[in-house]
């Protein structure tokens, strides 16, 4: 029986087991840089980031905590950047003199980091660092330093292991393409 994310399935881009084969390699290389660290802090950018945070923190083994940023940048339509940014749920702890790591999906122009960025560097950290498992370089409008990265891919629209397609498929295992001519508005 044919599952309803396969008619939006173009193909399947980032495979479970690769993806959680470089999310385990991504654990330990964070867990090395911050051996010596008793405060870090795993920002995780809401909603894209939640997978990608739970698996992620099951490989980091120095100690740490977790908190959450919504922030949204999709004003003219659910598929296309509005290019301001705003902040819909803040953090609950305060961040000053802590070790900070954001977590974040995916990455393309930059505009929504370089805010995200900015904003906690006001709030004065021992260190800010960041962690996507997606970088869409080539769409990159914005420099952003990026510290650990899961994969480079190409300017496709992609879905799944917590990227949404219209809110769903949130929850496949992999990352799959989106079929563009399977979409209603055709985009």
């Amino acid at each position: 029986m044919p599952q309803p994310y396969e008619r939006y399935l173009e193909e399947v881009l980032i495979d479970e087991a690769r993806l959680q084969a470089r999310v385990r390699e991504l654990g330990v290389h964070i867990s090395e840089d911050y051996a010596a660290c008793a405060d870090l802090l795993l920002i995780c950018i809401l909603k894209g980031g939640v997978m990608f945070l739970t698996d992620l923190m099951r490989h980091i083994t120095v100690p740490h905590e977790i908190d959450f940023l919504a922030v949204s940048s999709y004003g003219r339509g659910a598929r296309e950047s509005s290019g301001s940014v705003r902040i819909d749920m803040d953090l609950t702890v305060q961040v000053q003199n802590r070790h900070l790591l954001i977590v974040e999906d995916i990455i393309d122009s930059g505009h929504t980091l370089r805010f995200v960025i900015d904003v906690l560097l006001a709030r004065k950290p021992a260190s800010l660092r960041l962690c996507t498992l997606l970088d869409k370089r080539s769409r990159r409008t914005v420099d952003i330093p990026i510290d650990y990265t899961g994969f480079e891919i190409e300017d496709k629209f992609v879905f799944g292991y917590g990227l949404d397609l219209d809110e769903k498929f949130r929850n496949l295992p992999f990352i799959g393409v989106v079929r563009l001519d399977a979409l209603p508005d055709g985009r």
